[in-house]
């Protein structure tokens, strides 16, 4: 299945939906490219919902990482939510859910952003 991905503007967070498998460097450029023009000082946050996400390898982690890295360069933060068990499976083996805040959901992972 290709990588995809749609983010979305919402109040106080951007929502990043990937769905497919990621496992190529080039398949996130698109992803990265609007999330660098997203960087407007408004949406600062964002919520990763892996949902309909089915596989991904170090490439996929490094993407999580960068979009990480950008949020909190800017002042803001970035979380992960819905995650399925194999790809938390993942998170765990590789210690980035102590990196990342990994929420049930995206109502959980907006709430957060409150705190």
């Amino acid at each position: 299945m290709e990588f995809g991905f749609k983010i979305t503007q919402k109040d106080s967070y951007s929502l990043i939906k990937l769905n497919g498998n990621l496992i190529e460097k080039n398949q996130a450029n698109g992803l990265m490219e609007e999330i660098d023009s997203h960087q407007d000082g408004e949406h600062l946050n964002y919520v990763i919902d892996l949902s309909a996400f089915q596989y991904m390898n170090s490439t996929g982690l490094n993407v999580l990482l960068n979009i990480l890295s950008k949020a909190r360069k800017s002042g803001g933060e970035a979380v992960i939510c819905a995650v399925p068990e194999k790809i938390n499976s993942l998170l765990v083996i590789t210690k980035l859910n102590n990196v990342f805040s990994v929420l049930e959901n995206e109502e959980a992972a907006a709430k957060s952003f409150a705190n």
